[in-house]
């Protein structure tokens, strides 16, 4: 991030786990959301962004919050995929 001059607000470490709940307080803040599994890429938007789906898809195997989690404004990535970030952060 600080090689494109991007600013981090806040880092959270692994070793705090966040979850279901901490998936749903993120996706209420959020106008759009694009979650990341390796190649496949997952978007919501509009009416479908806080909903059981939405949270599921940016949940791991573990139950977990996948990582990376970013929010850019109101723009909420979930996972790495770089044609994504590239797209975001130009």
């Amino acid at each position: 991030m600080e090689a494109r001059g991007i600013e981090v607000a806040e880092t959270v470490p692994a070793s705090r786990k966040l979850q279901r709940a901490d998936a749903l307080n993120l996706l209420e803040k959020a106008s759009r959301v694009s979650v990341a599994k390796g190649r496949k890429l997952t978007e919501f938007s509009g009416d479908n962004i806080v909903s059981d789906e939405a949270a599921t898809a940016m949940l791991g195997t573990t139950g977990n919050l996948r990582a990376p989690t970013l929010v850019v404004g109101a723009t909420l990535l979930v996972g790495f995929n770089e044609a994504l970030y590239s797209e975001v952060f130009g």
